[in-house]
């Protein structure tokens, strides 16, 4: 059996989780915890509620907590951990409650997500197993055995190129790893196998006869997952789901689906009609689409200076008026989605990515220090940290940011590199040449095509010589 949708539950259990929900967007996280938890309990199957799970327990979790709290929370929960993989044996399904148990108090222990993975795979449930692999990955980013996992189960749920982000991710870290460099071979090989339906031919499950059946099926799922879908295919994408609209009025994700297909194909009053419908369902008050609106908006104007006639003698006056317009809209809409959830860290960081781009400093600086409270933006709400105090000239303070942030890099990623990057400069300006030479070196030697990493290294050593 494979994973369930919401429209799949029942309608006491739709409910619930809606309830679930709405304590999540007031920050009541016990209750929220307790209601998904309900549902699960019934209907364990239900992703989405999985997921909206997951992300209350992370959300309680906060920061993490100090060295004692982790070793506490580990012994803890070390009884229920073994009691789990008993359950697992015996009944996948009953492993699962089990997990989510040691997860309510600890979001980020990793035998609990370990034995999610299990239950998860037995249980043929592959994006529950994903959700758990996710978090074991950022636990752990240089373990390549969770890596692979982690990229083969993204694959097996058509997203290859995640899946081989991650495998590149690692390779730099071990670039003689052969099991690696193998593994990315694989997953692409594995995408060609599965689009042809070879794999049910070569275990004897399926026939010529199959492939034929399902290749009309299998190429409008393709369509469905492309970013960039072609004119006419997107076309028939929004016939056929309109009018399966028609026939099922309450199939939110069909509505959500509409909106942005009208959005890609840059019909924005069509696409704010459909986020408006969902605005007055049971998803109304979701954050996300409070933000999805707020990004139609930002497209629709910037398509209108995209429109304007550059030969036109007011065509700069037009412009700034529409960019000044814009940048007016998304601060206020992001001000009330801040309001409205205080303590959601994800809406902090944009705020101040909003505040950086305006100018406005002072204000950026409040809203990303609060951001360093989410463990999934710390690191770049670090990087902003820096260049809001370089722009003051206070480059102490920036390096200072940026060394924080570049202790917890482990891998030399395209952010590392921006970091590194970004500390030379401002060393640079500080007066001090050969230190920041040595973070650009540092770059240059696995990177020399970076920025003008190359000409200033070259330079250096030419004036040496």
């Amino acid at each position: 059996m494979s994973e369930k949708s919401l429209n799949d539950l029942p309608r006491d259990l739709r409910q619930m989780y809606t309830k679930g929900n709405e304590a999540l967007q007031r920050d009541n996280f016990d209750y929220a915890i307790d209601l998904f938890s309900q549902v699960l309990s019934r209907e364990p199957r239900v992703y989405d509620c999985r997921k909206a799970l997951r992300t209350a327990q992370q959300r309680k979790a906060g920061g993490g907590g100090g060295f004692m709290k982790k070793m506490w929370s580990s012994a803890s929960s070390s009884p229920l951990v073994a009691k789990g993989e008993l359950a697992l044996h015996r009944e996948p399904a009953e492993a699962l409650p089990i997990a989510e148990q040691i997860l309510a108090s600890d979001a980020n222990n990793s035998a609990a997500h370990r034995l999610i993975v299990k239950a998860a795979t037995a249980m043929e449930m592959p994006r529950t197993a994903v959700l758990s692999l996710e978090v074991l990955y950022h636990n752990s980013p240089k373990d390549k055995e969770t890596a692979i996992q982690l990229a083969n189960a993204l694959a097996d749920i058509g997203d290859v190129a995640r899946g081989e982000k991650v495998l590149t991710e690692v390779c730099r870290a071990f670039p003689e790893d052969n099991d690696l460099a193998q593994a990315l071979k694989d997953i692409s090989a594995r995408k060609t196998m599965d689009e042809g339906g070879y794999d049910e031919l070569a275990g004897g499950k399926g026939s010529y006869r199959d492939i034929l059946k399902d290749k009309a099926q299998a190429i409008s799922l393709e369509q469905e997952k492309r970013v960039e879908k072609a004119e006419d295919v997107t076309q028939r994408l929004i016939n056929e789901y309109e009018t399966r609209l028609k026939n099922e009025p309450n199939n939110l994700k069909l509505v959500r689906e509409l909106a942005q297909m009208y959005a890609e194909r840059k019909d924005f009053d069509r696409a704010l009609g459909y986020y408006d419908r969902l605005k007055n369902s049971e998803l109304g008050n979701d954050a996300t689409l409070d933000q999805s609106i707020a990004q139609t908006i930002a497209k629709k104007l910037d398509y209108q200076i995209a429109q304007l006639d550059p030969n036109a003698p007011d065509n700069a006056e037009k412009i700034a008026q529409l960019q000044a317009e814009k940048q007016s809209y998304l601060l206020a809409e992001c001000q009330k989605r801040v309001e409205r959830f205080p303590t959601d860290l994800q809406i902090r960081f944009e705020m101040g990515q909003l505040y950086f781009k305006a100018g406005k400093i002072s204000e950026a600086i409040t809203e990303f220090q609060k951001a360093a409270g989410n463990p999934h933006r710390r690191i770049a709400s670090l990087n902003y940290l820096a260049q809001c105090f370089a722009k003051r000239k206070m480059y102490d303070l920036a390096a200072r940011k940026l060394q924080e942030a570049l202790k917890e890099k482990p891998v030399f990623d395209d952010e590392k590199k921006e970091l590194t990057y970004n500390l030379g400069a401002v060393l640079e300006s500080m007066g001090k040449k050969e230190d920041s030479i040595e973070q650009f070196k540092l770059i240059y030697e696995v990177d020399s095509g970076y920025k003008d990493v190359g000409p200033r290294v070259e330079a250096y050593y030419a004036s040496k010589a």
